[in-house]
């Protein structure tokens, strides 16, 4: 991926925030053009108290490749994560894994490269993806996927569910969700 980013200093995101902290990051892709990250950086695994916000915005993306879809999220995310400094934990808006075999989706790709455990909490449902585990959050019929990379996928179902936020999705997710598309902040 070419040109340069930009990340949001007026978040806060200095290296320091992100120290033993706990993160959901989403990914937007603007009909302009290029690719626009979210960090969401919280105190607790319950992503209940915002510690910083950020954003990095890429001039260019890679093209969406059905089962390469790390390769069109994975640069927008190392701009976004990569000045937030240390985390305990990260959430991503997808899988971790693709199949029961460890076929490795875009969450596996992020904890091989920052070396930190995380959670895939997907929204739809991946044929492959049989051992996803189901969790139902609010009054949502509709479940999340959730895998994970580092951790037990038990214990990230366990996180997803006590994650902040009335909703299906975690308030965490839709908060860097509405930052990655430039959106006012979602209702809590």
């Amino acid at each position: 991926m070419a040109g340069e980013e930009h990340v949001s200093e007026a978040a806060g995101l200095d290296g320091r925030p992100g120290a033993g902290g706990f993160a959901a990051v989403d990914v937007a892709y603007p009909a302009s053009g290029g690719a626009q990250a979210a960090i969401v950086i919280t105190s607790g695994p319950d992503f209940a108290d915002v510690a910083a916000e950020g954003i990095a915005t890429l001039p260019e993306a890679s093209p969406y490749r059905p089962g390469r879809f790390f390769e069109r999220e994975l640069p927008a995310l190392r701009a976004v994560l990569a000045p937030a400094g240390p985390l305990r934990l990260v959430v991503v808006d997808g899988y971790a894994d693709l199949d029961p075999d460890g076929r490795p989706g875009l969450g596996a790709w992020v904890h091989a490269e920052f070396g930190v455990p995380v959670i895939g909490a997907a929204k739809s449902f991946f044929r492959t993806a049989t051992h996803a585990v189901p969790v139902s959050r609010g009054s949502s019929r509709r479940p999340l996927f959730v895998t994970s990379a580092g951790l037990p996928r038990p214990e990230a179902a366990e996180l997803v569910q006590d994650m902040a936020g009335r909703f299906r999705i975690p308030d965490a997710l839709r908060r860097a969700d509405a930052l990655a598309r430039g959106r006012p902040a979602p209702r809590r």
